[in-house]
């Protein structure tokens, strides 16, 4: 079981640091794109539309790596103060109730959005926009089941007293 959540681990970096590269090519995007328009007011659709799939990508591949950093938002007023027994009650109890079942909703429902999208080949309803939605949509059931996959792995650590530290920013 260890090796299998510390492969969960791996995946689920990897693709997280992978995803934050994704921000230094969206400050490009959105540098040039402001200039073009400012000197000569110049812009497309596709780019508009290119810097939000960006930033969809950068936000949902990095749900699971924040999880898994333990960089997610939490309400700190009474967690900061338990002792790490308690924390790890907390986060035992808060995947089960909350993060698990919320993932495993988002996964059904996206899963037909992406797969709608697919079959009739979405695309931009403006003129030069992206051609095809369905790619971007369909990282929205795939970050599901990185989520459940990462929240699976972060209740065993919570269980079984095997919490790692998180990585220096």
């Amino acid at each position: 079981m260890k090796q299998l959540v510390r492969g969960i681990d791996a995946l689920v970096a990897g693709i997280g640091r992978a995803a934050s590269l994704l921000n230094i090519l969206l400050i490009i995007l959105v540098v040039v794109d402001v200039l073009l328009r400012w000197f000569f007011s110049l812009t497309a659709a596709w780019v508009i539309e290119l810097e939000w799939h960006l930033f969809s990508l950068i936000f949902l591949l990095g749900i699971p790596y924040a999880l898994q950093q333990d960089r997610h938002v939490r309400v700190d007023l009474f967690y900061e103060k338990f002792s790490p027994a308690d924390k790890r009650l907390v986060n035992l109890v808060g995947g089960l109730i909350f993060l698990l079942p919320w993932a495993v909703v988002l996964l059904y429902f996206s899963t037909q959005y992406a797969y709608e999208s697919w079959l009739s080949a979405e695309g931009s309803p403006n003129p030069n926009g992206i051609p095809r939605y369905f790619p971007i949509k369909a990282v929205v059931p795939f970050s599901a089941a990185l989520l459940i996959l990462q929240g699976l792995a972060e209740c065993y650590r919570a269980a079984t007293d095997t919490t790692p530290q998180p990585e220096e920013s």
